[in-house]
């Protein structure tokens, strides 16, 4: 069984900052790829940002690229989210993911979903 755990949402304004983080317990994999996404409101669920396993390649939704960043600590098993110049089109739940696949934005290859956390973002 993987647990994954998100933590760190909350309510800022708008051009705030916030850093998720998502911790993986239970069984363990090597060489998995993390993701986060998300889902606002009557939406459904976007892919936001992946890691490979290494750091070396990461890959963004065009919606966030140049203010979040995703990076992981494999000695901890946690994948963080730091979001700069939050905007109020930034509310959703997001959730962190793990895929046993390659490197990718498509949420049928995650094998693995944590329950969320939320960002609300004022204007």
């Amino acid at each position: 069984q993987v647990q994954l755990v998100e933590s760190g949402g909350g309510l800022v304004q708008a051009g705030g900052s916030l850093r998720l983080s998502c911790a993986v317990s239970g069984r363990t994999f090597s060489n998995y790829v993390m993701g986060w996404f998300r889902q606002a409101t009557g939406k459904e669920r976007e892919f936001v940002a992946a890691i490979s396993w290494g750091g070396g390649s990461t890959m963004y939704a065009d919606s966030v690229k140049g203010r979040f960043t995703i990076s992981r600590d494999n000695a901890k098993n946690t994948v963080y989210l730091q979001m700069n110049s939050l905007k109020p089109e930034d509310t959703a739940v997001y959730y962190c993911a793990v895929s046993l696949k390659r490197i990718i934005a498509n949420e049928a290859a995650y094998d693995y979903w944590g329950q969320g956390t939320q960002v609300t973002v004022s204007s």
